[in-house]
């Protein structure tokens, strides 16, 4: 059984100079092919089921699709709840058998967040899972903007907390399509110097991959959540496959096809995390 808690692999991460991928999930093709991208590079990985993930399968349902991939899994697989939003949200995932929870309360003002997201962590160390906390809100392409975090703020967090990993607001954006940003590398680094928690990267698609490859080497920076260039490529390969032949209906047999592709395309993203040599 190769199911483990955010914290078993964060903390090896940070004393071992990588980082981690949370890839974001949509259903049992691409988390199939996360479990399969991760034993060929033999690193663990985490499983994230966020609000959109949510809203098409119910959570007690994805907690049974990421245990049964992480006990027949040769890596540590983490099953993580990404952006919960309520104490509820959170309850229901570590009752449906989730590793690992993220309250996302950084809309929130400073005291209400440290309050709501130390109860939070409370709750899930009772339960034998970690906690993710987010302190300096990371917004969205096309939408909302992302608010920088402060370090001061940060340290307080950290601290009053008791998270096990602090997503942070330095540049990034989700939903970015592009890598032609980049992140703040003197606000991550004088949040290192104020705190001892993993940092996370939220919107990790749009870092570009040479300053992907720097922080996850060089860094504080153990976890960084993938979803938008992963969607793309399961995307390119599905309507490939569907214009391939356009009398084929049986969707097993063109959701087949979109397997290798995302295999291939994960492995790359997980190569780019790795230890240094």
């Amino acid at each position: 059984m190769s199911l483990v808690t955010l914290e078993q692999v964060l903390q090896p991460a940070l004393k071992g100079q990588y980082a981690v991928a949370g890839l974001v999930t949509l259903g049992w093709e691409d988390m199939r092919a996360y479990v399969a991208a991760a034993e060929a590079e033999g690193c663990p990985v985490i499983l994230q089921a966020g609000p959109s993930c949510r809203a098409h399968t119910p959570l007690p349902i994805l907690g049974k699709m990421f245990r049964y991939l992480a006990e027949n899994a040769s890596v540590p697989v983490v099953a993580h709840l990404d952006h919960g939003y309520t104490f509820e949200d959170c309850r229901a995932a570590l009752d449906a058998g989730f590793t690992s929870i993220m309250f996302d309360g950084s809309r929130k003002p400073l005291a209400q967040n440290i309050e709501e997201t130390a109860k939070i962590a409370e709750m899930a160390h009772a339960a034998g899972a970690s906690c993710e906390g987010e302190i300096g809100f990371v917004g969205y392409a096309g939408g909302e903007n992302s608010a920088g975090t402060d370090p001061a703020e940060a340290a307080k967090f950290a601290a009053e907390t008791g998270v096990d990993a602090m997503a942070i607001s330095v540049g990034n954006v989700h939903l970015q399509q592009d890598k032609e940003g980049g992140l703040d590398l003197d606000r991550i680094g004088a949040i290192e110097a104020v705190t001892t928690v993993p940092l996370v990267i939220h919107g990790g698609s749009g870092v570009p991959l040479a300053q992907r490859r720097l922080l996850a080497t060089g860094s504080s920076v153990c976890k960084f959540n993938i979803g938008t260039e992963l969607r793309m490529a399961f995307g390119a390969a599905l309507r490939a496959a569907v214009n391939a032949d356009p009398d084929r209906f049986d969707r097993v047999s063109i959701l087949k096809e979109t397997h290798e592709p995302l295999v291939a395309a994960t492995r790359g993203v997980l190569q780019g995390f790795k230890p240094a040599g």
